[in-house]
This record gives C-alpha cells, sequence and structure tokens, in this order.
C-alpha cells in the first residue's frame, strides 16, 4: 500500500442495484472510508448518504476514475454492480484512458473489457480486489434457500446447470431458463431479466431460471447476483424456480428476498456441481 494512502480507506467502483448499497454499507460498518466513483447511467443516487465521497462520471471515464481515487489518496478498488453491456452501444463516452484500452481489446467479451480496466488501474498503481472479499454474509447457502420445497424440479436444475455453465464459459450470459429437460432462453447482452420474460413467457408457469459462475469465475468482477427484482421478474413471466449456484452467487437485500420468495411461492435453491 502507498504510503500516501489510509489504509481503512477504499474505493468503490458502482454500478447498476441495491448490491453498491449494501457494499457500501458494510464497508462503512467495517470502519472503511468509502470513496465512490458512480455511473450517471446505472448507480442509485442513495450511494451518496452512505459513503464518504461519490464522483459521478459516465460509462466510459476510465481515466476521470482514476483521478477520482488519486485525489481519493485510496489504491485499493472494488466493483460493486453490473455496468449493463449495453451502454458500450448507446450511451459509451470514452475518454483518452478508455480509448487507449479500447485499442489493446481483441473483442467486446465481458471478461475482456473487465481485465482491460483491471489493467488501467493496475498501472497507475490501483488494485482492484475481490467483490466477495467482504460481502460473505452475501453469498448463496447450498440447498433450499427460501419459499415452497422442490419436488419434480430436481431434473431441471441439473440439467440447467450443465447447460448454463457451457453459455458462461463462452461468456455470452450466466442465467438460463429450462423447463421439462428443455431451454427456453439463453441471456445474452440484453441482460437476466429480459431473458427470464422471454423463457417464462414460453413455459407453463413451472419454468427453472438457473443462474451460475463462470467456470473459470473472476471473484473481482461479474460475480452473479440475485434479488427481490429477480423473483417480481420471475412471477411476472410465470417462472417458479430459481437455482443459483451456492458460495458464488450474492443474494442482494436478503431479508425482503426471503419474504418475497415466500409470498410469492417461488422456491429458490443453491445448487452445487459436486452434489
Amino acid at each position: 500500500m502507498s504510503l500516501t494512502a489510509n489504509p481503512k480507506s477504499i474505493g468503490m467502483i458502482a454500478g447498476y442495484g441495491h448490491f453498491p448499497l449494501e457494499l457500501a454499507q458494510t464497508l462503512t460498518d467495517e470502519g472503511f472510508e468509502v470513496h465512490v466513483v458512480a455511473a450517471r447511467e446505472e448507480t442509485f443516487k442513495e450511494i451518496e448518504s452512505l459513503v464518504a465521497s461519490t464522483c459521478w462520471l459516465h460509462v466510459g471515464q476510465i481515466g476521470g476514475m482514476i483521478k477520482a481515487f488519486k485525489r481519493a489518496k485510496v489504491d485499493q478498488i472494488v466493483m460493486a454492480g453490473k455496468i449493463r453491456k449495453l451502454h458500450l452501444f448507446r450511451n459509451f463516452r470514452p475518454d483518452l484512458t478508455a480509448m487507449k484500452g479500447l485499442l489493446r481489446l481483441k473483442d467486446r467479451r465481458d471478461d475482456s473489457i473487465l481485465n482491460i480496466i483491471s489493467d488501467l488501474l493496475c498501472e497507475a498503481g490501483l488494485t482492484l480486489i475481490d467483490q466477495t472479499r467482504y460481502a460473505g454474509e452475501m453469498l448463496a447457502a447450498e440447498g433450499l434457500l427460501a419459499g415452497p420445497k422442490i419436488t419434480k424440479q430436481q431434473a431441471d436444475i441439473t440439467f440447467g446447470y450443465e447447460h448454463a455453465k457451457v453459455i458462461a464459459g463462452l461468456d455470452i450470459g450466466q442465467t438460463i431458463v429450462v423447463q421439462d429437460l428443455a431451454v427456453l432462453a439463453v441471456e445474452a447482452i440484453e441482460g437476466t431479466d429480459a431473458a427470464i420474460l422471454r423463457g417464462g413467457a414460453l413455459g407453463s408457469g413451472k419454468a427453472a431460471v438457473i443462474k451460475v459462475a463462470k467456470p473459470a469465475q473472476d471473484l473481482r468482477f461479474d460475480v452473479p447476483a440475485v434479488g427481490p427484482d429477480t423473483l417480481e421478474t420471475m412471477h411476472d413471466s410465470g417462472c417458479s424456480l430459481l437455482a443459483i449456484e451456492a458460495g458464488k452467487t450474492l443474494i442482494i437485500e436478503r431479508s425482503r428476498f426471503h419474504l418475497l420468495a415466500d409470498k410469492l411461492g417461488i422456491s429458490v435453491y443453491g445448487y452445487r456441481v459436486d452434489h
């Protein structure tokens, strides 16, 4: 750690959803002074009330992000919340640093983009740490986690897990929707909710949503996550089971998530491949 950095300060790249809010609160409770760079197109405004400082930037302003963290005198950075890939095509505003990174890209897969961002941070003396380092209590356990007991859908979980892992390994998406051992939808650039809606519309009210980590998941970014919004989308589309990879999936707003699963009658199951 740099001699000028406060050992109890940490930087956060905040994206979409409640995960940045929960992680910011957890870090603050742990005694950290949290300095956030937030995406104008994604991050919830509530983040400002939870942290020491917030710098609002557009997606693609990597140089501005580095300058903000340098001003805050932090050298460890954690990513929290997704920056939806559609912004690379709609609202992308790269600065000079980002343009230099883009020239190194061989493709626009999520891992390729995120690794370039990590490299640019490293070259500036900033270290990107695992998202899960301070989010242990948010990680899904194994077995039935919420909602009614599973009766006849265990085969769909096993089938869906195997197929989802293949798709995730290709860096296409981390979620698929299955029913009766048939794949109804695969997540791609449109995101998880859109895939759930498409798949659920093709099912008969018994579709299962399977979400997994990539086979070689980099815990610094893009760790799979589910929350109340996931359950509401499932309910709207007629999906009755959510299977997530135990130990590698974040459950956001855990208390509300459990209550909502019970209310909507959606089974939530934490799955491990060795079981």
